[in-house]
């Protein structure tokens, strides 16, 4: 039995009705890329918190899409996705980075992370059966429209963390060898708040940086990285456009 709470999240007086699918990027970069984007699409703009929302109107009665972040970390990307759901979110893909933890993920892969290993301080106040987990049919779409855009994309889980500058040595040849792939902030916490609320969340991460070397081998400064990050934004921006039936949707 899931015990009352004092504040539940809900759409209050002129917040908006959302579409029922949108994209949440976590980085503040990424926002500000794909804002600028449906701004040029004609998107309005809302108040959410420290982030920004945005929502592209359908046409011919079709739904629209909503784009939606920054929230870095898990307690504000909970936050932020909780007023979502609120607002009307149903399917939310989630776009961020994250580090590899095994050679076979390199800088500027692609992720899309299957289920997460929680070492954040939030998901445990979500009581779910299971694992955090992406929705599989939400994943396998993304996949499936990532291969048609020529990408090339693995698989697997992924291990969340508050404490960036606490990813020992240790725990990331520990975490590999139980065949864990990446890191991140925010995914774990993420996926436990969607199978809380019955929402669909899938998440894609573009690999900014590698762990399993002697030394940390950070690549998201360079321009290759830079372009594939905006090729990848554009991309879900269209995904999602198509899949909502917004402005280019047709």
């Amino acid at each position: 039995m899931t015990e009352e709470t004092i504040i539940s999240p809900r759409r209050q007086k002129g917040e908006p009705q959302l579409p029922g699918i949108g994209l949440f990027c976590v980085n503040p970069g990424d926002a500000r890329y794909l804002g600028g984007r449906a701004e040029k699409l004609g998107a309005s703009r809302h108040f959410l918190f420290n982030s920004t929302l945005q929502v592209i109107s359908g046409n011919s009665g079709a739904e629209g899409v909503f784009v939606a972040g920054p929230a870095v970390g898990a307690p504000m990307a909970v936050m932020t996705l909780e007023k979502l759901v609120a607002l009307g979110a149903r399917k939310v893909i989630v776009y961020g980075w994250c580090g590899s933890l095994n050679p076979a993920l390199r800088t500027g892969d692609l992720l899309l992370p299957t289920w997460g290993l929680s070492e954040e301080g939030t998901s445990s106040h979500y009581p779910i059966q299971g694992r955090a987990a992406s929705s599989a049919a939400l994943r396998d779409d993304l996949h499936r429209y990532l291969r048609s855009e020529g990408l090339t994309i693995q698989e697997g889980p992924v291990w969340t963390t508050d404490a960036p500058y606490r990813e020992t040595r240790a725990k990331v040849a520990g975490y590999a060898e139980k065949s864990i792939l990446g890191v991140d902030m925010e995914f774990s916490a993420l996926a436990t708040v969607a199978s809380y609320r019955q929402i669909d969340l899938a998440a894609l991460f573009l690999v900014s940086d590698e762990l399993w070397h002697q030394s940390w081998q950070p690549g998201f400064k360079g321009k290759t990285f830079s372009a594939k990050n905006r090729r990848i934004l554009a991309a879900l921006l269209d995904k999602t456009i198509v899949k909502g039936g917004g402005a280019h949707g047709q």
